[in-house]
């Protein structure tokens, strides 16, 4: 059984969650507990760990492949794990999720073509729109009773315009936790289809879900000309280091394009630590993955608990996935200066704020709080916030 409350105090380390330039960046000061990014603070599972042993053992670095293994792996991983039955020929390697999604639109889009999102979703998607001289539109999200829906009506509309080329899809869905039904997607895919907008699913999230809510993957609908799959073993197993990214193409014309592509800018492999601890994740990380999410649900409900009878004015919304809890501070009547201010320079605790998420100003009074780190700690960020939301300034 992992020990997920296990902490080591003298831990080296240059993490970006601990950069004072970057906290800086962010939030005009470095002084804060860091709950701001979407990775782990836990040690990751024995077998993964004694595999980069043993090549850090090994000492002899030559160039060494195994492209073959690690999707055969990823392919039995998804079968076992969600009923996929992928072709272990089809996945393509990349550096990272993000280059994978810029390099698809790139690739299938024109400069000032539409790529739709669905606000509040993952600040990046919107920086690399905008980067690779694409125009974002957006499919905001409907918020109604403290959870989230898709508008269709809208989406539709902005299909239907024949302004989108491209749409961006987060399931499970960051930063609200969202885990899409079905039914959802198929809807998404039938819009898609009548439109001629093609799909990018982001399905990073796909393994931490909880609720007995099962993420439903694109690919496991007939959508041969879609592209899905955007994964990587960084959130599931705690690897964002040293982990890649990959992306799944079903149909063999797209994806001999896009391999073509990948491997014409020798980009379709990883290193040797990347690609073997990849194999033992998927391969022999199964136990420790599970072990991970009772964790997380013990966290998912210590954080209500203490919410319900301490700040009852800051509404969670339902966690059905991913590790990211969407908070919703508009019941405090604060303005988002001054809830910045007191979260920041008050509790001194960093979070993901609602503007990264939405630049309407609709999110403005939220924020996204990951929670992949020990209880005690989880424990004394949330008195810390009490202390500097309601105690020392009064309840509004």
């Amino acid at each position: 059984m992992h020990n997920f409350n296990s902490t080591n105090a003298e831990l080296e380390n240059k993490f970006v969650k601990n950069n004072k330039q970057i906290l800086n960046h962010f939030f005009k000061t470095s002084d804060v507990e860091s709950f701001w990014i979407a990775d782990m603070d836990f040690e990751i599972a024995e077998p993964i760990k004694k595999e980069i042993q043993r090549l850090a053992n090994r000492n002899v670095y030559a160039y060494e492949f195994s492209s073959s293994e690690m999707f055969e792996a990823m392919h039995n991983w998804f079968k076992r794990r969600h009923q996929l039955d992928l072709n272990a020929n089809h996945f393509i390697q990349l550096p990272s999720v993000i280059s994978g999604i810029s390099m698809l639109i790139s690739e299938y889009t024109q400069e000032g073509d539409g790529i739709l999102i669905q606000t509040p979703v993952y600040h990046m998607f919107n920086t690399l729109i905008n980067n690779i001289n694409r125009k974002v539109i957006n499919n905001p999200l409907i918020y109604a009773k403290g959870e989230y829906s898709i508008d269709f009506k809208d989406l539709e509309e902005k299909f239907a315009s024949g302004e989108v080329k491209m749409m961006l899809f987060c399931n499970p869905h960051n930063p609200i936790g969202k885990v899409w039904t079905k039914e959802d997607v198929e809807k998404i895919l039938a819009l898609s289809n009548r439109y001629n907008v093609r799909l990018i699913s982001d399905e990073i999230h796909g393994d931490i879900t909880f609720l007995d809510r099962h993420y439903c993957s694109l690919m496991s609908l007939d959508a041969k000309d879609h592209f899905a799959l955007i994964g990587s073993t960084a959130k599931t197993f705690g690897m964002q280091s040293i982990s890649n990214g990959f992306i799944y193409i079903p149909s063999a014309a797209n994806f001999s394009k896009m391999k073509q592509k990948v491997s014409g800018m020798f980009l379709d492999h990883g290193n040797t630590f990347t690609t073997f601890a990849t194999i033992a994740a998927y391969k022999h990380g199964e136990e420790w993955v599970e072990e991970l999410k009772i964790y997380l649900i013990e966290i998912i409900h210590l954080i209500q608990t203490f919410l319900q009878k301490e700040l009852p004015q800051v509404k969670v919304i339902p966690v059905e996935g991913t590790y990211q809890m969407w908070l919703d501070f508009s019941g405090l009547g604060y303005s988002s200066s001054e809830l910045k201010e007191r979260i920041l320079n008050n509790a001194k605790i960093g979070l993901a704020f609602g503007d990264w998420f939405d630049k309407s100003g609709n999110h403005d009074q939220f924020a996204r709080f990951n929670f992949a780190s020990r209880k005690d700690k989880i424990e004394k960020a949330l008195n810390t916030l009490k202390t500097a939301l309601v105690e020392d300034h009064g309840s509004k």
